[in-house]
């Protein structure tokens, strides 16, 4: 069986997509498992691993486009992605020659559109991040308080406060003071609950959140399943909820999070009806196109495939430069 991926990143969050709809066939369960392992590894894998797969494939409900699946590099799937869903709503939209519309995901059909590119070369795609609740069964947490905003926990720090929320993906966030961000303390939390712990039976996205200025951030996550990675998309939307949430921010105005990886822009929204959401503006690069047969990329016959490189990684960090990040 021929295949043709993408290796696509959102703010250096790397994956590779795969267009199910153009198979004879979907993967087998140990095809997908094989194609992980081999494409995802960070040591051997191809074009130097990936954070992920990304999967198209036949929306089940609604009226969306398509259907995305995230699988972590470690195996677990993602609830949502949303560096991820930005490639996969410009994979879509060229495909398919529209500039908006929906993507099914686990927990809900999300409206994406095109944006207005970064800069030359950068393309970018506005994409909806929702449903938001905050409730101890959404995460799952286990614990005798129903919901955690800006509250001690003195299990992982005895001079830190969190909050909890689900964006749907799972999210513990502190807000920090700069030298907190690249500190063990925060490398000992996130392992800490993404392990054996009481609290976290399913492990728990965590961000240390800097504030810059006002409606500017700065987000430094580890990522269940992944581990600290150039940035996660959710957890800047997270980030930038729990900011407007807790420093007085505003709804509805622009909010710059920059990332290990580059920035992107969030905007809160507070609906009477359905809560809280979230837009989230940033680039959607394609650094490679390759194909081959399937057996090559399951089995690591790399030499045998054919890998054009675009020119977009270079035009991604030319725009890093202009942004002159820290």
């Amino acid at each position: 069986m021929n295949l043709n991926i993408q290796k696509v990143h959102g703010s250096e969050n790397d994956f590779f997509l795969i267009d199910q709809l153009q198979l004879e066939r979907p993967f087998t369960e140990k095809e997908l498992d094989d194609l992980r392992i081999r494409l995802c590894d960070r040591e051997a894998g191809l074009l130097g691993g990936a954070d992920g797969l990304l999967l198209i494939e036949e929306n089940r409900q609604g009226d969306s486009i398509a259907k995305m699946r995230v699988i972590n590099s470690d195996g677990s799937e993602a609830s949502m992605c949303g560096n991820g869903l930005r490639t996969v709503a410009r994979y879509l939209s060229e495909k398919y020659d529209k500039q908006f519309f929906t993507v099914e995901t686990m927990f809900a059909d999300l409206k994406v559109r095109r944006a207005g590119a970064f800069a030359e070369g950068v393309a970018a795609y506005q994409v909806e991040i929702s449903p938001v609740r905050f409730e101890a069964e959404a995460i799952p947490m286990v614990t005798n308080r129903n919901r955690i905003i800006d509250e001690s926990i003195p299990e992982l720090s005895d001079t830190l406060k969190f909050s909890v929320v689900a964006v749907p993906n799972p999210h513990l966030i502190a807000f920090v003071e700069h030298q907190m961000l690249d500190s063990q303390e925060f490398e000992r939390i996130a392992t800490y609950v993404n392990g054996d712990n009481p609290m976290f039976p399913d492990g728990i996205n965590v961000s240390f959140v800097e504030i810059l200025a006002d409606n500017q951030l700065f987000v430094r996550t580890y990522e269940r399943g992944v581990g600290f990675t150039s940035a996660c998309g959710t957890a800047m939307c997270a980030s930038s909820l729990m900011y407007v949430l807790l420093n007085n921010g505003e709804f509805g105005k622009t909010i710059t999070v920059r990332n290990v990886g580059g920035l992107v822009k969030t905007v809160v929204h507070e609906d009477d009806a359905e809560g809280y959401w979230m837009e989230l503006i940033g680039n959607a690069s394609v650094t490679h196109v390759l194909s081959g047969e399937l057996v090559d990329f399951t089995d690591g016959h790399f030499d045998n495939l054919i890998i054009d490189e675009t020119t977009e990684q270079a035009d991604y960090l030319a725009f890093l430069e202009t942004i002159k990040l820290t």
